[in-house]
């Protein structure tokens, strides 16, 4: 019971939440990069929302199924093809054995996730299944997947047949709040945003920055106005997360991502809010973003209303896939 990798793509990996509680150790979290699409791909198949999907980059990862499988697709949309034919995003989907699933362009967004209903069979480390590479462990042997190999599968289906449900979980929620041209993103004050001339604070309010191609699941560079700091100032190395803003000596901002180290050096200009991750993440090379500032109690509430929507899609979902799953 499993899938074959039989065309790898560029950075596709197993990922779930994360592994928290070990930055002490030098040891990054890692995780998901878009942990609202991650959720929703668990919550179309029945898993439990943390439950470890493949995270795919574009050119993605060509598959062959051994086996039926109950699958999901969420995030980005990289046009799927199962045997030829088109299959859509965010609804689940049932696979015959012997399918090959196929990425062949990109319709929009950065980060695509593949859920199977019950999960991958695989080793945990320190609590998470999420690969490092750094250290060369979790997912698939520490690394990217590549050609050949096999993620079987926890639970067996019993079907022949390739079908769409007819359910489709809505996610505009997740990302709204930006207009077709520019993301904006919100974000807490960072503890040294004073450190900014003011000029340079209102430049990072006011003004528009680009995703850089030098972007990866360590960090976004983002081009634009470079930033000033009205002096020169030495910061100890301290602590970072998903979603720190850091200035560089050359006045360029870094969005610390997933992949992100354990503390960094350079002022923390912005906290981006964990509620608009996702959106951030889904931004691709050359897209305009924008920041705006929330207070923490804001932030804990958007956080909190995306949390409540997930569990509803959750409930929603097993309550369509009971009588589905009693005949599969």
């Amino acid at each position: 019971m499993s899938i074959e990798v039989i065309k790898a793509g560029i950075a596709d990996s197993i990922q779930d939440e994360g592994r928290f509680g070990f930055q002490h150790l030098g040891i990054n979290p890692n995780g998901a990069m878009d942990l609202c699409a991650m959720k929703v791909a668990n919550a179309l198949v029945g898993n439990a929302l943390n439950e470890a999907v493949v995270e795919m980059g574009f050119p993605a990862s060509t598959f062959r199924f051994d086996k039926p499988a109950l699958v999901a697709l969420t995030g980005a949309d990289f046009t799927p093809k199962l045997n030829g034919r088109n299959i859509p995003i965010n609804q689940p989907v049932l696979v015959a054995s012997g399918s090959e699933l196929k990425f062949t362009k990109v319709k929009h967004s950065a980060w695509c996730y593949l859920a199977v209903h019950g999960g991958f069979g695989l080793t945990e480390w320190l609590g998470s299944y999420s690969t490092n590479k750094k250290a060369n462990v979790g997912g698939v042997e520490g690394r990217f997947l590549k050609k050949g190999d096999r993620l079987s599968f926890r639970r067996q289906i019993n079907n022949s047949a390739i079908k769409v449900f007819p359910w489709r979980a809505n996610v505009t929620e997740f990302y709204e709040g930006s207009v077709p041209s520019q993301t904006n993103v919100r974000c807490i004050e960072g503890n040294e945003f004073d450190w900014l001339t003011k000029k340079s604070q209102k430049d990072f309010l006011k003004r528009s920055f680009i995703i850089s191609r030098q972007s990866d699941r360590m960090g976004y560079r983002l081009e634009g106005t470079a930033l000033k700091q009205s002096k020169k100032q030495e910061l100890l190395s301290t602590a970072v997360s998903f979603g720190t803003i850091q200035v560089l000596p050359n006045g360029e901002l870094i969005a610390l991502m997933a992949d992100h180290q354990t503390t960094g050096g350079y002022p923390r200009v912005a906290q981006v809010i964990a509620a608009d991750r996702s959106r951030l993440v889904q931004c691709s090379p050359a897209e305009k973003i924008s920041f705006s500032f929330v207070d923490i109690e804001e932030a804990e509430d958007l956080l909190l209303k995306q949390e409540q929507s997930l569990s509803r899609l959750q409930y929603a979902c097993k309550l369509m896939l009971k009588e589905y799953l009693v005949f599969l």
